[in-house]
């Protein structure tokens, strides 16, 4: 054999136990990942909407602890699934290297740990509304593939530890009977046990690598059949979205846009892969109360007179001075006509809306028949078909309401019910039922703990209490008086507002705070609160020092 695996031959064949625990480690990982990327590659080609992988990441993100899921959200935002993603690789590689060690000192307690972790994919993709026999056959196979490459590459391993002169002074202790006279390196049974394990443990990290490549041109062909929306040329709104008024905008350097670009705005949401789905194929079902069950689909949703309008969204989960808020303009249909053909029954008070990945959120029923709010099956988002992360091909967006009790996306069912009969996916979860938005205001502009030039100095942001508007929006310094800002006109009350306020500091340490006033006249909450269970309440300030 090469200079190269003689040495690394000789390597092993010097390893102590130790040694051999770290290469069973190893193999361990491998075999884990091999597993993880034959289910992978297997849900590509089977079960594009659902990979094993997928499955655990949701089940994860359902069965958390409600304050491990705000944690979350609130140290990572939209980088709470990448964080996920991260920490159940982590795990699988631990479990994987915990199952070569065992294999190693016991036979079959590896593998039976590599079969545990595939019987917990197994139960995730059960756990999925988009489960499928050809999901389980995919997590079925991952389990599979892990278990069996645990079982061979430690097989190997193992004969290369048994071989005349591979044992260290502990192993020669306990079984002396073992030890013979050993051949030269590089020659006999011996030599060709620790090539045989070095050329599997190679082949394996090869074929691993190879299929992570695999996997992730076919994930990504099947994420990119959604490309195809960018094909779709919808009709023109019956009626658009009226002009963006004269005044609507401040004029402050670094203050929010007044529309958030589609690439910019806010994504909280349970899915833990984005959903493909094919608009073709799609169709929305009305059930539950009502006295005539509906089914409209693409191309019947397509050809209604379609609304454009301004609506700006909310998480729940935003903190005071947050950043889960974006405006945007959305094309779609008012859900209040596709209910008025299903005519909801008298007592209904809720509408479920489910959403293909599961998901559900329970919406007031008459914030959705109220013919003053425009309540939309939306389609297109700035001008452009829904982006996939955002609900392709269709979502619902409420004036007014917290996401979670609103804003599904990749919607397929609209349940009318009670709230007494039917809980949502965030209710069950320690949440309010009903989430109207509540009056805030952020500062944009200085960033908070920066430096200013003492002296006159602009602050400047944006205020929203969507379906009441701003009517007002107030900043102070230090303990000083309120004083009134300048107020943008606003698109309109389901928007948010700019404003900007010019104030003098002298140099020093200054802390700065602003309230809103909402259309109705009521004055933003100083209470502090967190998020849970019905949105976060406070003014937002921040510190600066101005020399």
């Amino acid at each position: 054999m090469g200079t190269r695996e003689a040495r690394a031959a000789e390597a092993v064949k010097r390893s102590p136990r130790r040694s051999r625990d770290a290469f069973a480690a190893l193999a361990g990982v491998l075999a884990a990942g091999a597993g993880v990327l034959a289910g992978e590659v297997s849900a590509a080609l089977l079960s594009p909407s659902l990979s094993p992988v997928s499955a655990v990441g949701g089940a994860v993100v359902d069965f958390a602890p409600a304050a491990a899921k705000d944690w979350a959200i609130q140290t990572f935002g939209t980088g709470d699934k990448a964080f996920l993603v991260t920490v159940i690789g982590l795990a699988l590689a631990l479990l994987g290297a915990a199952a070569g060690v065992l294999e190693l000192r016991r036979g079959g307690l590896g593998a039976a740990l590599a079969g545990a972790v595939g019987l917990v994919g197994l139960g995730a993709v059960a756990t999925r509304s988009l489960s499928s026999p050809a999901a389980w056959a995919s997590a079925l196979l991952a389990g599979i593939v892990a278990m069996s490459l645990v079982r061979w590459l430690i097989g190997r391993l193992r004969r290369e530890a048994t071989m005349p002169g591979d044992m260290d002074e502990r192993d020669a202790a306990r079984s002396p009977a073992r030890v013979t006279s050993p051949g030269p390196v590089g020659s006999g049974s011996g030599a060709l046990a620790r090539r045989g394990f070095l050329r599997a443990l190679t082949g394996t990290a090869a074929a691993v690598a190879l299929g992570a490549v695999v996997a992730g041109v076919m994930r990504g062909t099947a994420l990119a059949a959604s490309a195809a929306r960018e094909a779709l040329r919808f009709p023109a709104p019956k009626d658009p979205a009226p002009p963006i008024p004269d005044g609507v905008e401040v004029a402050a350097p670094g203050v929010s846009p007044l529309v958030t670009p589609n690439a910019d705005f806010y994504r909280i949401d349970t899915a833990f892969v984005v959903p493909s789905v094919d608009p073709n194929g799609w169709h929305l079902d009305v059930t539950g109360m009502v006295e005539q069950p509906v089914r409209i689909t693409w191309a019947e949703l397509l050809a209604q007179p379609l609304v454009e309008r301004y609506v700006t969204l909310t998480c729940v989960s935003n903190e005071v001075g947050g950043n889960l808020v974006g405006n945007a303009r959305w094309l779609g249909w008012p859900i209040r006509e596709l209910l008025a053909r299903a005519r909801p029954r008298a007592g209904a008070d809720m509408v479920l809306s489910r959403s293909v990945d599961g998901f559900t959120a329970g919406t007031p029923l008459d914030a959705l028949t109220d013919p003053a709010r425009d309540a939309l099956l939306a389609v297109a988002m700035n001008g452009e078909p829904l982006p996939p992360e955002h609900g392709f091909p269709v979502r619902l967006v409420v004036p007014g309401l917290y996401g979670y009790v609103s804003a599904t996306k990749w919607v397929t069912e609209l349940k009318v019910t009670t709230f007494a009969a039917d809980k949502a996916y965030w209710s069950t979860r320690g949440w309010s039922e009903k989430g109207p938005i509540k009056t805030a205001s952020r500062i944009d502009v200085p960033r908070r703990g920066t430096r200013v030039p003492a002296g006159d100095v602009t602050v400047a942001g944006v205020a929203w209490a969507q379906h009441r508007g701003i009517s007002r929006v107030e900043v102070r310094v230090d303990d000083g008086a309120w004083s009134p800002a300048r107020l943008g006109a606003g698109i309109s009350r389901d928007t948010w507002y700019q404003w900007a306020a010019s104030v003098r500091l002298a140099g020093g340490h200054h802390r700065i705070a602003v309230r809103a006033v909402d259309g109705d006249g009521q004055i933003q909450s100083a209470d502090t609160t967190p998020p849970a269970p019905d949105g976060a309440t406070g003014y937002d300030t921040i510190d600066v020092e101005a020399t």
